[in-house]
């Protein structure tokens, strides 16, 4: 298999390559792709602007490579296996000569739709296989697509297809998850009430609840799709065109539009794939990621996809209906290699080992982790009871941002170290400064992690908004991509992520802001003002705790409080509900008006020794009576 490493002697000479001839050591990777038309030059860039180009003038088309180009070997093997929420329905395969057709069949739909090339198309779906079907066959006919996670309010969906005006929305009836029925075309329809962008719905039928059709503009799939060619073919595409965006959270309000380009961030995803999971031909792979976050689009579609495997799409959540489902899949369907985030694992190690014993999960390979540092205890508990401590665990971390994994253990080459990401992929050139940007040399050091060279799957630019990805991302330290996350290298050269460091708390492994959060709290009509900080929490990792001041004399009360979370569920979404909620008079703050998260910070993780000098704050006692009713 190409473009594999296989020993760890062989990682530090292709680690020595990619820093010694960055250029040849990618191109050497791209040839092993599909192109139309061969790149003029491999690599231009410049940080402070920030601009990155890769594979200048290539000409391709990321579905060819994805797809065409397997037919030939692959055309009866799974491409997807489908598991449904509900575990009595059946099971969907869809070969690579299937989901090739589907996809051309949909990107003709599309066209008929009038959707053409560089149209921004939004998808709001369920984890059905229509959704990966939407996703390639936007690629397939060169419209950038935009996944918006269907547990989104219809605010966060409203302001994300008005950000990309969206022209087309994908959705459906509804979505199935454990044992809720989410009414995903309902939240379109409140959100298209403002985005006059939008021309065409075109919606699946999924849970046949009740829903509106709004004549000229709504149309069922199935009629979008009846009588029409399954050939398509592909629209040749710049390698520095837009493949997709997906929006992230930022330290203010806004969500940001990340966005990536086809031919890096296919060169990129396929090399990482192979390589961190040391994927072999045949093997079943199941990333348990939703699609609408960007472990779905690298390591449950396109990565896969591109090195011809086998990947499992799963519907539901891990505790339904029992915390046994995901050993169940496992068996079922003789997974290889799987991957999931630490609040899984920490949740279902929760249930106990009675939903695991009835599983025999010998047909597991290599364990992987997602979204956030993997705690020591939950490292062990995944190594012992689910890899039977014969199953590498590979604790990935990577960004939105970076499209794919920078920091990993390879499989089974290099030696692991609990809580540990251990070493950079070859290509990746991190460096750790201090708070002044001096880069800190040398092993057994902490500060706060940067990338120093570009690699082919960095953010090219936030949508319709170039200064806002320099100055978040380039300009804080010159010359450098800042990630935002603190970090520690130890004495073995091992890199472990120590967590963010501006103002976004990441739940579950999703990063959200904190200034969007205070603003959905703020749109309660009691509360004056409002300060949200993380505190460690043993299941999410991170848990969000929330400080409000009201403007009536309400008590804190229940009644109040739940309120609040109704308000943050219906201008972000459920993933965003604080999880603590203190009533207080007022909030620390600077002479100059600003309010010192800091301490409040202290407060929400009961470090009351650690506050600091509090005495030159405006109203220093305004602390001790947050310490007095901090929730603990």
């Amino acid at each position: 298999m190409p473009n594999r490493i296989t020993t760890f002697a062989e990682y530090l000479d292709e680690y020595r390559k990619s820093i010694d001839t960055p250029e040849q050591f990618w191109a050497d990777k791209a040839e092993a792709f599909v192109w139309h038309q061969h790149w003029d030059k491999v690599l231009e860039w410049n940080f402070a602007e920030p601009s990155v180009q890769w594979f200048i003038n290539g000409k391709l088309n990321i579905t060819e490579n994805c797809l065409d180009r397997h037919l030939l070997s692959k055309s009866t093997q799974p491409a997807i296996l489908w598991e449904p929420n509900n575990p009595d329905e059946a099971v969907r395969t869809l070969t690579y000569a299937e989901l090739h057709e589907k996809v051309c069949q949909f990107a003709n739909a599309l066209k008929n739709n009038g959707a053409k090339k560089g149209d921004r198309i939004c998808i709001y779906m369920p984890m059905v296989p229509e959704l990966a079907i939407a996703v390639l066959a936007c690629a397939r006919i060169g419209a950038i697509h935009s996944v918006v996670f269907g547990g989104f309010s219809f605010k966060s969906l409203s302001d994300r297809i008005q950000d990309a005006e969206c022209s087309i929305v994908l959705t459906a009836d509804g979505a199935f998850r454990g044992a809720k029925d989410i009414p995903l075309k309902s939240v379109v329809d409140e959100a298209l009430e403002t985005c006059p962008s939008v021309k065409k719905v075109i919606v699946l039928s999924r849970t046949n609840v009740k829903i509106t059709m709004v004549e000229g503009r709504d149309i069922w799939w199935h009629d979008a799709i009846l009588n029409v060619s399954a050939e398509c073919p592909a629209t040749i595409m710049d390698s520095e065109d837009m493949l997709f965006i997906l929006y992230t959270s930022g330290s203010t309000g806004k969500p940001k539009g990340v966005v990536h380009t086809i031919g890096g961030y296919m060169v990129y995803v396929d090399y990482s794939f192979r390589n961190v999971f040391q994927y072999n031909d045949g093997e079943v792979y199941w990333c348990t990621a939703d699609i609408g976050w960007i472990t779905g689009h690298s390591y449950l579609i396109y990565g896969p996809l591109l090195a011809g495997a086998t990947t499992v799409m799963f519907e539901g959540i891990p505790t339904y209906p029992d915390a046994g489902r995901f050993w169940n899949i496992i068996d079922k369907q003789q997974v290889n290699i799987f991957y999931t985030a630490p609040t899984a694992i920490r949740s279902l190690e929760a249930f106990g080992l009675e939903f695991v014993k009835p599983y025999s999960l010998n047909s597991l390979r290599v364990l992987g982790s997602v979204g956030e540092p993997i705690n020591k205890e939950a490292w062990e508990w995944y190594h012992v009871n689910i890899g039977k401590e014969n199953c590498p665990i590979v604790d990935t971390w990577w960004q939105t941002e970076t499209g794919g994994i920078l920091i990993s253990p390879l499989a089974g080459i290099t030696k692991t170290k609990p809580s540990y990401a251990t070493l950079p992929l070859p290509g990746i050139r991190p460096v750790i400064v201090n708070e002044a940007g001096k880069i800190l040399e040398g092993n057994n050091v902490e500060g706060r992690l940067c990338i120093e060279f570009p690699f082919p799957s960095i953010i090219r630019t936030t949508y319709g908004d170039h200064e806002r990805c320099r100055s978040n991302y380039f300009d804080i330290y010159p010359n450098l991509y800042f990630t935002g996350d603190g970090c520690k290298r130890d004495e073995d050269g091992y890199y472990r992520i120590t967590g963010r460091v501006d103002d976004v708390i990441k739940v579950s492994g999703h990063l959200l802001g904190t200034a969007e959060i205070e603003s959905a709290i703020n749109e309660h009509p009691d509360i004056v003002e409002s300060a949200v900080v993380g505190y460690p929490h043993d299941i999410k990792g991170w848990g969000i705790y929330a400080f409000v001041v009201c403007n009536t004399h309400r008590p804190d009360t229940n009644a109040l409080k739940q309120e609040i979370i109704d308000t943050v569920a219906k201008y972000i979404g459920h993933i965003a509900k604080p999880d603590k909620i203190q009533i207080v008079s007022g909030l620390p703050k600077t002479r100059s008006g600003k309010i010192m998260r800091r301490i409040l910070r202290k407060i929400a993780e009961n470090d009351m020794a650690n506050l600091g000098d509090t005495s030159t704050l405006l109203d220093p006692a305004v602390v001790e009576e947050i310490k007095a009713g901090a929730i603990h």
